[in-house]
Order: structure tokens, then sequence, then C-alpha cells
């Protein structure tokens, strides 16, 4: 059934030219802006944009501040772990499990846990030389350089829905 759900909501909202070049240009400008800052992986802020982009800024601004709280809860969680216990399944299996309680507790969505649990993942499980610290900071700031861009475009670059315009043409109005 919700198979059917999101094939009927896809056929009423298809990508169009407009939502792929605003996507482009949103993913080109966080990339660009998180080299300038010399972010070490700076591929994370035009993935977190192209999450966030939707075609309205009430569409994208919910998604936003799940992906936010989420890798902030991630990041933080997943150095303290590190700092405290070092890496090791167990103690990463534990921070997963941390991760949920506290975003139960702070009732967040369940998308922000999940975006929780990636960033631990990534601050916890990927082998770096650098300080955990480090690894946590940047992401946070990675992501959240995408969001904030992802947002920006979203609302200075307005995205016309299909059904206004279908709405608009039965009421004769441009």
């Amino acid at each position: 059934m919700q198979q059917l759900r999101q094939f009927i909501i896809a056929a009423e909202n298809p990508p169009t030219v407009l939502h792929a070049a605003r996507n482009a240009v949103a993913a080109v400008v966080s990339y660009l802006i998180a080299e300038l800052f010399h972010l070490r992986e700076a591929y994370w802020a035009p993935i977190a944009t192209l999450i966030v982009m939707q075609s309205t800024i009430a569409a994208s601004l919910p998604i936003s501040l799940e992906r936010f709280a989420g890798t902030a809860i991630g990041a933080a969680i997943g150095a303290v772990m590190v700092f405290l216990f070092g890496g090791s399944f167990w103690v990463f299996a534990l921070a997963v499990f941390l991760a949920g309680l506290l975003c139960a507790v702070f009732q967040v969505e369940r998308s922000a846990y999940r975006y929780a649990s990636i960033t631990l993942a990534i601050v916890m499980l990927i082998p770096r030389s650098t300080s955990v610290w480090f690894i946590a900071v940047h992401r946070f700031f990675e992501v959240s350089l995408g969001i904030a861009i992802g947002l920006m475009l979203s609302a200075v670059w307005l995205e016309r829905q299909r059904q206004n315009l279908a709405h608009e043409a039965t009421l004769g109005k441009p």
C-alpha cells in the first residue's frame, strides 16, 4: 500500500526542468562554498543540499530541521562515545541506541534519528588520521552548510507546483 501511495505522489509531482536546474545550482553552490571554507569533506554539503531541496520552502523546512537535529545529535554522541570508550562494534551499537533514546526524549521525527545514526556511522566507523572531534565538527558544518544553501535556494528561487498550475488553468488564470 505504501509503495502505491508513493507512486501516486510521484505521478502527481514529477521532476521538472526547473526543479532539476534548481537542484543543480544549489548543489554546485554548496560545494563551492564548502571548498571556499576548506572543509575537509566538502562533498557532504551538496549531498545535504540535495536531500533537503524540495519544490517549496514549506516542504524543505521540516526535512532541513530533521537533518540538522539528527546530524547534531549523531556528531555529538559519536564524538563523545569514541572519546570516552574508543571505537568498537559494541560502542557503536550503544551509540545508535543512545541516539534513539535522545531523539525519543526530544520527541523528534524518526527521520532525525535516521540522520543521527548515519552521522554516528560516519563519525565512528570510518577510519581517519585526525581527532574524532575534528571529524564530528566538520561533519556538522558540512551538512549544516548544505542545509542552509538548500533552504536559501528554495526560498529565493520559487518553483510553482503542478497542481497550482492545473488549478489556475481551470480558472483561466495565467
